[in-house]
């Protein structure tokens, strides 16, 4: 899910200048971050009333936009509660995961955002990445430190689960103490993998071309999708991986034409070139449908204003995405829709997995500390998100199960359209 807005049948895609005004704590914080993680790790309790969440987001690069509307969902959410829990100050610091250059997320920023986290003895929660690869940075540093994880659009499978669908190692290699401090509340590749599946039987496709950039989020789509094509007795004839780096991909393009492939699906980030690659393997295969995975769903991609695929293509492209349309959340979330439009605007997909995000660990830290009477610890928070069941939310019921992944199920399909993303439908994995 990135930087979009829903637009009357719509998401739009929202151009800066508008929306939320941030303060972001930027990777020049003068801290000292040397042996934080071993003090950090056996300091469970939080001294004082003042509780310091953290949310990391790439506000550089194509993702802003989305990194932006999360920001303002936590905001919200933090407002409906007006920034207490009990007795216990809340105080929100949102920090830089992207650099200019690296035009995204940063490796290095991002470690560097989980241990400024670390580092400070007020931290009861982090809330963040918003891409697969800054989370597989973030999860190992926050778990030896223990600090409780919440992530509102990490996908990639492996950062909870193994098996097919995860890479060697998959994920222990983010536990080293090995006790799960990483959960997020939208709904894994698997789920998104099992629809782009279903999708393309739906479509008559008979041979699927993958490419993917090697990065943690399109490695994993990739993965996941390969198991889900298997199941759906799909058939892949060719996953490519492709440089991000590179500025042609004529050769690339020129592979699948001979692959004869008459669908071809596109698991990339928007920062790896990806309308680039899209545009010229679509004039290689002229009669092929286009899909792409939810890394996508921005207008760097979808909009050729800002450097995204032409409107020719827009009428063989479908998205999936985990946002729905307003009409598919329950009231509580048409509500929050509505007060976001109110205070910043039309809202963004992103915006309401911000805002659960945010509720989930409020509601975590109220329930660990008794409505905010008892000394706040980040074991007892941790727990108490891993005890959600049935919770009531802006996305309707859900719980977390052991892994830390949500039970919500439904992914959004979306056509192009004159730069935006337009709503079609909502779908589920077939039982």
């Amino acid at each position: 899910m990135r930087g979009a807005r829903w637009a009357g049948e719509g998401w739009r895609t929202r151009r800066a200048g508008g929306g939320i005004a941030l303060a972001v704590v930027l990777g020049g914080l003068s801290v000292s971050l040397s042996g934080c993680g071993a003090s950090a790790a056996a300091d469970n309790h939080v001294p004082g009333r003042r509780l310091t969440i953290y949310i990391s987001l790439p506000f550089d690069g194509p993702s802003a936009i989305g990194s932006r509307s999360v920001l303002g969902g936590a905001e919200l959410a933090l407002d409906a509660v007006h920034r207490r829990v009990g007795r216990d100050r809340i105080e929100l610091r949102a920090v830089n995961d992207a650099t200019v250059t690296s035009r995204g997320w940063n490796p290095g920023q991002t470690s560097a955002n989980a241990r400024v986290a670390i580092a400070n003895a007020s931290t009861i929660g982090y809330i963040g990445e918003l891409n697969s690869g800054a989370s597989a940075v973030s999860i190992p540093l926050l778990n030896r430190a223990g600090i409780p994880q919440i992530s509102p659009a990490g996908t990639a499978v492996g950062l909870t689960a193994g098996g097919a669908e995860a890479s060697p190692g998959e994920p222990q290699k983010y536990y080293p103490n090995e006790k799960r401090t990483f959960a997020r509340v939208i709904p894994n590749d698997s789920i998104q993998a099992a629809v782009q599946a279903q999708l393309q039987v739906q479509a008559g496709c008979e041979r699927v071309d993958v490419l993917d950039d090697g990065d943690v989020d399109g490695l994993d789509a990739a993965t996941a999708f390969d198991a889900a094509a298997r199941s759906a007795h799909l058939d892949v004839v060719d996953t490519d991986l492709f440089d991000p780096r590179a500025t042609s991909y004529t050769s690339l393009a020129a592979t699948v034409a001979q692959d004869r492939a008459d669908c071809v699906l596109f698991a990339a980030l928007t920062q790896n070139h990806a309308a680039r690659i899209t545009e010229q393997v679509a004039q290689a295969v002229p009669d092929a449908q286009l899909f792409g995975w939810s890394g996508l769903a921005e207008a760097a991609y979808t909009d050729p204003a800002d450097g995204g695929i032409p409107a020719s293509l827009d009428a063989r492209m479908v998205i999936t995405v985990a946002a729905l349309a307003p009409a598919d959340y329950p009231p509580a979330g048409r509500r929050f829709l509505s007060e976001y439009a109110r205070r910043y605007g039309p809202p963004a997909p992103d915006a309401i997995y911000g805002y659960e995000a945010m509720s989930l660990m409020l509601d975590a830290i109220s329930r660990a500390t008794h409505r905010g009477r008892t000394e706040a610890l980040r074991s007892r928070v941790l727990a108490a998100i891993f005890a959600t069941r049935d919770r009531h939310s802006v996305l309707g019921t859900y719980s977390i199960d052991a892994n830390g992944d949500t039970t919500l199920d439904r992914y959004g399909v979306y056509h192009v359209s004159q730069g935006r993303l337009v709503f079609w439908k909502a779908m589920t994995p077939p039982q």
